[in-house]
C-alpha cells in the first residue's frame, strides 16, 4: 500500500471541496490507523486536514484508556481528535448491531457539529469477504451479497470506504514501514461472535480466498446498482411523497412493473413512511403484492405503516400505534422525531408555567382541534390516516401546536396569545429515504 495508490482510490469519490476537511473513524486497530496516516497525507497535499473520531462504546474494561491512547497517537500525527462516548443503557441482546447503530449515529452527529462532509472508514477487502459469507449464511439475496457499499449517505455526511479492495495484510505492512503502532481489539478474537469465528475459518481454509469473495461481492454490487437505478425510475414516475410523511403510488404502475422492482419500490416507501432502518422482509412484501394482485381493495399493516389500496391508488401512512414517547421541548434543540421528522425547536423559551412536550398526534386528539381549523387549512385536506403520527406540541391543557396542520391553539378565554408555535422548523427526513445515493462500487 502506497500513498500514490491511496490517491487513486480516493479519486473514485471525487469531487471534493477545495482544501477538504475529512473525518476518519479511528478505532486504533491496524486498518483504521493505516487509513489515518494515508488520509492525513492525502488531505495535507490538498491544503486540507483530517479530524479523527474514536467511539468508546463502554462495553469493555479499559476501553476509555484505549481511547485516550488512540487520541495520543492521532495528535502525534498532527491530527485533531475527539472521543465519542456511547452513554445510557445497553441492550442485553443484539449488542453488536446496537453498538454499530450507536457508532454511526455518534459519528454522524460529530461530523455535523464540525461541518465535515466526508467520513472515511477502514473496511478492507477481508471485511468485505467476511460480510459476504456472513450474509450468505443468513440466506441473503443479491442485495445482501453485494456486501458493503463504497459510499453510504448519513444525515450530515457520506461514509467513504476507500480500502475495500485492499488486503488487511497490506495495511499492516504499510504501518510497519511507517513506524506506526496499533491496537489489537480483543473482541476480534471473541468466539461468541460470528465474525471472529468466520475470520478464523478464512485464515485456516485455503479454499476460501478473500480476494475472490470480495470480487463476487463487487459483481453483486454492480447488479444491485442497476436494480436500484431502475427502482428510482419507477418511483419517480409512480410515487408521490408528501411533506406530511405519507406516500401515494399509482397502482397500475406498480402492478405493471417487474415483481422485483415492485417489491423494492414498496419496501423503500414503507421504510421511509414507517421510519424503519431497513425495508420489510421480502416475504412480507411478496404477500402485499399478492394481495394487490388479487383484491380490488386492500387494507393491511406492514412495517409500522397502514397500506390502503383503492382502484387506482396505493396509500402508505404511518400507523397511529407504536408512537415514540413524548419528548420535552428544549429551546433551540433539534431531533429526528420517530426516525421520520427533523424537528427544530424554537429558540425562545415557552411562556412561564407552560411545559411543552413533543408527541405524536393521534385520533383521540382530533376532536379538540378539528373545530378550530380554517376550512382551507392543511388539516382540512390531509387524508385522515395521514394525520396520525404527525409531530405535535402539547401542554397540560392538551394539543398546543401541529405545524403540518397550521394549527396553534388560541387562548380565547383569557385572551392569552401564545409566543410562537414552539417549533421553528419541521422536515420529513426519514432514516431510510425513498431515494438516496444508491449502492456504489468504487
Amino acid at each position: 500500500m502506497t500513498p500514490e495508490r491511496f490517491e487513486r482510490l480516493m479519486a473514485a469519490f471525487e469531487p471534493f471541496e477545495a482544501c477538504p476537511h475529512v473525518a476518519v473513524a479511528l478505532s486504533g486497530g491496524g486498518d483504521s490507523m493505516a487509513l489515518l496516516v494515508l488520509a492525513e497525507r492525502w488531505a495535507r497535499a490538498r491544503g486540507g486536514r483530517v479530524t479523527a473520531f474514536t467511539v468508546d462504546h463502554g462495553l469493555r474494561d479499559g476501553s476509555g484508556e484505549e481511547a485516550r491512547r488512540v487520541a495520543a497517537w492521532a495528535r502525534g500525527l498532527g491530527v485533531g481528535h475527539a472521543v465519542l462516548t456511547w452513554s445510557g443503557d445497553k441492550p442485553e441482546t443484539g449488542i453488536q448491531d446496537a453498538a454499530r447503530q450507536a457508532r454511526y449515529r455518534l459519528l454522524d452527529e460529530a461530523c455535523r457539529a464540525h461541518g465535515i462532509l466526508h467520513l472515511l472508514v477502514a473496511h478492507s477487502r477481508d471485511d468485505q469477504a467476511e460480510t459476504l459469507l456472513l450474509r450468505l449464511g443468513r440466506g441473503s439475496g443479491p442485495d445482501g451479497l453485494a456486501a458493503m457499499s463504497a459510499v453510504r449517505e448519513l444525515g450530515a455526511c457520506r461514509i467513504l470506504r476507500p480500502l475495500l479492495d485492499v488486503a488487511r495484510g497490506e495495511l499492516r505492512t504499510f504501518l510497519g514501514t511507517a513506524g506506526v503502532d496499533w491496537l489489537e481489539d480483543p473482541s476480534n478474537r471473541d468466539a461468541r461472535f460470528a465474525r471472529p469465528r468466520l475470520r478464523r475459518r478464512l485464515a485456516d481454509d485455503a479454499g476460501l480466498d478473500p480476494a475472490a469473495l470480495a470480487e463476487s461481492a463487487r459483481r453483486y454490487g454492480l447488479a444491485r446498482a442497476v436494480l436500484e437505478r431502475d427502482t428510482d425510475v419507477l418511483l419517480a414516475h409512480h410515487c408521490r411523497l408528501d411533506a406530511a410523511g405519507f406516500a401515494t403510488l399509482r397502482r397500475g404502475g406498480i402492478a405493471a412493473a417487474p415483481q422485483d422492482l415492485a417489491q423494492r419500490a414498496l419496501g423503500r416507501v414503507v421504510a421511509a413512511v414507517g421510519g424503519l432502518v431497513y425495508p420489510p422482509r421480502r416475504r412480507r412484501l411478496e404477500r402485499l403484492l399478492g394481495d394487490l394482485a388479487t383484491s380490488a381493495e386492500v387494507s393491511v399493516t406492514l412495517g409500522r405503516c397502514h397500506v390502503v389500496a383503492t382502484a387506482d391508488r396505493i396509500g402508505v401512512y404511518r400507523e397511529p400505534r407504536n408512537a415514540p414517547l413524548p419528548l420535552a421541548h428544549v429551546p433551540g434543540a433539534q431531533c429526528l422525531w420517530d426516525r421520520r421528522f427533523q424537528v427544530i425547536f424554537d429558540a425562545r423559551p415557552a411562556a412561564a408555567g407552560r411545559d411543552l412536550r413533543l408527541q405524536a398526534l393521534s385520533p383521540e386528539h382530533w376532536p379538540e382541534i378539528a373545530g378550530t381549523l380554517p376550512p382551507r387549512a392543511a388539516g382540512a385536506v390531509l387524508p385522515p390516516p395521514a394525520r396520525w403520527g404527525l409531530p405535535a406540541l402539547a401542554d397540560e391543557h392538551g394539543i398546543f401546536a401541529v405545524p403540518h396542520l397550521q394549527y396553534v391553539r388560541q387562548y380565547v378565554r383569557n385572551r392569552e396569545q401564545p409566543n410562537g408555535a414552539g417549533i421553528r422548523a419541521v422536515h420529513f427526513a426519514p432514516a431510510l429515504p425513498v431515494s438516496a445515493a444508491g449502492f456504489s462500487v468504487a
